[in-house]
């Protein structure tokens, strides 16, 4: 395993980070609770994680309805203290998880409340670290970082961030921060993958100057990366385009495919999958500091695993990166 310091911040961090989003569920969306991984499979996998040297477990309060932070803290409590002190744990909060308007968003009452919920599931006196899951533009940005910064003086959060978060909008919360010396957002968790990259265009180079750190969610886009998704063939049964389909029908054009079927030949010259060579472009990224990775298979988590001996220069990045561009 490789490790890399988080943004300006003193915190070492796994360069592969697990994703609990399928634990008890299918992310934050209420019609999968139950569903996804069970609680066996879910220990399976953190144990292969953990044992590949992963420190880094990203959950959220929403995931599963609760399951998926409620699983991990099951696991937690067998392996004991030593392991917790030695792991890195992540939460979120901002989705809905309950029918009360103030059981989402990024306020001050549903941040309280969440990180008391979030710790309790987790059997942990502290979160590692602490994302706003997307945008609240309800709450004013101060009231939310005052809520996030007494949790942090409070020693239930040592660092937050934010997740989802365009660049004017960080660039507005660092200055909020600065004004009023506050805790500031110390990283930022985007999707960024050969088929999103959107985050190069203001974002990347904002964090970059600020010294912010930045970690990427879906680096295989919901498993289009893989080679799994062929055009003209049926979605495999479970896949997340029979599951939950409507983030990436936006995929479903013929320069996508012709990429994916190019990006398969190159990973075929190398002897590797798709997959591997899609996350090994996304660790490639100078400006990205870790990836999010939602194995659903010991099997998936070891070929993730493997993008970290596979070496993409510089040309060969961009090579890729054109592979998706017409």
């Amino acid at each position: 395993m490789q490790y890399r310091r988080l943004g300006s911040t003193g915190l070492q961090i796994s360069r592969l980070c697990l994703g609990c989003g399928n634990f008890g569920g299918v992310g934050s969306a209420p019609a999968f609770y139950g569903m996804g991984d069970t609680e066996q499979q879910a220990a399976e996998l953190m144990d292969r994680a953990w044992d590949a040297g992963i420190t880094v477990f990203d959950t959220a309060d929403a995931y599963g309805g609760g399951r998926s932070e409620a699983y991990i803290g099951a696991w937690l409590a067998r392996k004991g203290s030593s392991l917790r002190d030695r792991l890195v744990l992540s939460s979120k909060v901002f989705n809905p998880v309950g029918p009360s308007p103030n059981e989402r968003g990024l306020s001050r009452v549903h941040i309280l409340r969440q990180i008391d919920a979030s710790l309790s599931r987790l059997r942990t006196d502290r979160l590692d670290l602490y994302l706003t899951h997307d945008v609240d533009p309800y709450t004013p940005i101060d009231e939310t970082l005052r809520a996030l910064d007494d949790l942090r003086h409070a020693g239930k959060v040592v660092y937050f961030g934010a997740s989802n978060i365009t660049a004017w909008r960080l660039a507005r919360a660092l200055g909020t921060s600065a004004a009023h010396e506050l805790g500031r957002f110390e990283w930022v968790q985007n999707s960024y993958s050969l088929l999103d990259r959107a985050a190069e265009r203001e974002l990347l180079p904002l964090c970059t100057n600020a010294g912010i750190g930045f970690t990427a969610y879906s680096p295989l886009a919901g498993g289009w990366l893989t080679g799994k998704y062929r055009r003209d063939d049926p979605y495999p049964e479970g896949s997340r385009m029979t599951l939950r389909p409507e983030p990436y029908q936006h995929l479903q054009t013929d320069t996508i495919f012709d990429g994916l079927h190019a990006l398969s030949s190159r990973a075929r010259e190398r002897g590797i999958t798709p997959g591997a060579l899609a996350l090994a472009w996304v660790l490639a990224q100078p400006r990205v500091d870790a990836a999010i990775i939602g194995s659903r298979r010991p099997s998936h988590l070891d070929e993730a695993v493997s993008a970290l001996d596979v070496h993409v220069t510089d040309p060969e990045a961009d090579e890729l990166a054109q592979l998706f561009v017409r």
